[in-house]
């Protein structure tokens, strides 16, 4: 190469990277709008809708607020309902800085998209939800069953997988908009909806008559869910990360949103600089040394976030399962902070 290429091209290389930078410096962006952009679910009860005064709930609010918490100190955040298929564009263009909408993580997602998704924040499992009436009880019973399949979702790929090694086939109706894709089940333009299972309970609860339909035992794919952020910004992208661990760390150290300013006092070094304490939990990710016990004050542990918004304590009424902690045989895990 000649000098003067060579000059060119070391030019260019530092254009990419400072423009890189530019772009990638999300925490301070947030900073000074004062407000962290979140893309939520257009409306499903216990992970993301608006309730009767336009106020979003759910466990993916619960963790945008989370963000914004450990960043602003305060839960300043725009939410910004997506369908399936505008969600990562909007990423990607920037329109939103996180995702937090019920998204699996694959491989095409993850490294073809220019995203990442830092951990799963909750594990499920892609079912199937039948009308009673059909009097089936094992997938194996579908043949040429008509099934409701939402454009831009992995289901269509997994259902068809699912029945070819059934050896039956399935008739897709592929439904584009979020918003119709269970009212076109409940108006039998199918025989059959595919969706995630906590999707599928939700649906099913909060449905006119729930006991007209029943979620079939077969789980066809592993659904591991979480927020996503664009590829371009490790700092950011540790934020949301380490967030959803403190949650877990905290529920692993029985600190509560009722107990948290209690357990500043408690006579362990390990809670003292988790809590902050003493110093040193903010400074590798930018942030204030009590960012920790900001969030757990204001949303709690990741029990009381799961709890409130889908299991116990909610219209849903969800068991942990395999979302709770590796101590009680669930897979939620923590590093060490």
């Amino acid at each position: 190469m000649t000098p003067l290429k060579t000059t060119l091209a070391m030019a260019s290389i530092c254009a990419a990277g400072l423009a890189t930078m530019a772009q990638a410096d999300l925490i301070s962006t947030i900073k000074d709008r004062g407000e962290l952009t979140c893309g939520v679910h257009p409306g499903l009860v216990g992970f993301g809708a608006p309730d009767e005064n336009g106020a979003w709930q759910g466990l993916d609010p619960d963790f945008c607020r989370a963000f914004a918490i450990a960043i602003l100190g305060e839960p300043s955040v725009k939410f910004v309902p997506l369908s399936a298929q505008a969600r990562f564009t909007a990423l990607q263009n920037g329109e939103i800085d996180v995702l937090a909408q019920n998204s699996t993580m694959t491989l095409t997602r993850d490294a073809g998209l220019g995203l990442n998704f830092p951990m799963f924040n909750f594990y499920d499992g892609q079912g199937l939800m039948i009308r009673a009436d059909l009097g089936v009880t094992d997938a194996k019973e579908l043949d040429g069953a008509s099934v409701c399949i939402q454009q831009g979702t992995t289901s269509e790929y997994v259902v068809r997988n699912f029945f070819t090694d059934l050896g039956i086939t399935f008739k897709p109706v592929v439904i584009e908009s979020g918003t119709e894709f269970f009212s076109a089940f409940f108006a039998n333009r199918c025989d059959v909806i595919t969706s995630d299972l906590s999707q599928l309970a939700v649906v099913r609860l909060t449905s006119d008559d729930p006991s007209q339909y029943v979620v079939l035992e077969d789980i066809m794919a592993k659904s591991p869910l979480g927020p996503v952020v664009r590829g371009d910004d490790k700092d950011f992208m540790d934020v949301v990360k380490w967030v959803v661990y403190a949650t877990l760390t905290a529920e692993e150290l029985d600190i509560t949103a009722d107990n948290v300013e209690d357990m500043k006092n408690e006579n362990n070094a390990d809670i003292q600089k988790f809590l902050g304490v003493t110093p040193g939990v903010g400074e590798p990710l930018g942030l204030d040394d009590d960012w920790v016990a900001n969030v757990i004050s204001s949303l709690g542990n990741y029990s009381e976030i799961f709890e409130r918004n889908v299991g116990q304590d909610s219209p849903l009424g969800l068991e942990r399962g395999q979302n709770a902690l590796w101590r009680d045989g669930g897979l939620m895990y923590s590093p060490l902070f």
